[in-house]
Formats: structure tokens, sequence, C-alpha cells
């Protein structure tokens, strides 16, 4: 396991290369999913600085099994909402499409969700369970517009399914 986060590198995409694999060594031998997204929201936060790094879990509720509703999960930065609809602001949209949603300026998404107004753009992207349903997000805000591209998305994607890889083979070697 990494004992601190060295990132070199000066572009955006060089800096994620040298994060992604360090992320990896942080969560691969770790079974438990809480812990694991406590260190990659620290990761993520301590290498870009951005205003808010963090996670939803979804959690499933008896009265309505098919879309439950985000609980806040372990973040870096300012208070949170705690709670987030399915469908509802960026969170809530990535979670009912199952996809990556990159917004350039908050202002603009309608039903966006205002837990900072220091928040500019956003960045969130679906975690996967084994079933191909959606565990978690991972929720980056930044105080500056256009923050979030491509080269963020692939990024957390692939940390996305790291977190997924690792608590499986976690779990495989466990006795």
């Amino acid at each position: 396991m990494a004992e601190e986060i060295i990132i070199a590198g000066n572009t955006k995409a060089e800096k994620w290369e040298a994060l992604i694999p360090q992320v990896v060594s942080l969560i691969e031998n770790d079974d438990d999913p809480i812990s694991r997204m406590a260190n990659v929201a620290a990761a993520i936060h301590s290498t870009f600085n951005f205003l808010w790094t963090g996670f939803y879990r979804v959690r499933r509720l008896p009265s309505d099994p098919a879309d439950g509703i985000l609980v806040l999960g372990p973040f870096q930065g300012p208070s949170a909402c705690t709670r987030i609809r399915h469908g509802r602001g960026v969170c809530g949209t990535a979670w009912a499409e199952a996809r990556t949603v990159i917004v350039d300026n908050v202002d603009d998404f309608p039903g966006h969700i205002a837990c900072s107004s220091l928040s500019r753009s956003e960045i969130v992207v679906p975690v996967f369970d084994a079933d191909g349903a959606v565990a978690a997000v991972i929720d980056i805000d930044s105080a500056e517009l256009a923050t979030f591209d491509s080269v963020d998305a692939e990024a957390l994607e692939r940390i996305a399914a790291a977190m997924f890889d690792s608590l499986i083979a976690s779990q495989s070697h466990t006795p």
C-alpha cells in the first residue's frame, strides 16, 4: 500500500496517469468499500485540489427498491447534501442514466442541487457492481467553470472500474 501519493507531471493527463496506479495500490487489498472510497477521495482531492471530491452510495429503500436514494459517502471538502433522489441533480442523473455526466456550468444544468454556492462545474462517474447496476457515484465539484473534460472522465472511469475489480479480487482471496 502507498504511504504517500506522489504526483509527477505538469498536465492533467500526466497527473491522472501518475495517480491511477497509486490509487489501485491503495485499494487493491482492501475489502471494505467505505475505506476504499475514503482513500480514493483523499488521493484525488489532494492531487487536484478540487472544491469537493467524494462518493454517494446507492441505498435501496424498502418502499421503493427500484429507485432508492443516494446517501453521502466518504468525501473531502466542505459539508455536502446527505441524500439525493434518483434522477435528481447531476449525481442522480448519472445514477439514473448509468453514465458519466460532465457539467461545464452547474447554473445551466436543469435541476442542479446546489450543495455549495462555490461549485461552478461538476463531473459525476458511476461505480458499477457485479450485476452491472450503479452501486455508487464519484462526484467532483470545481470552483472554476469548465474544469472537467474527457481526460477526467476516462481517468475516473478507470478508477471506478478498479474499485469494483479490487473488491472482487480481495473477496476471492479471503479465507
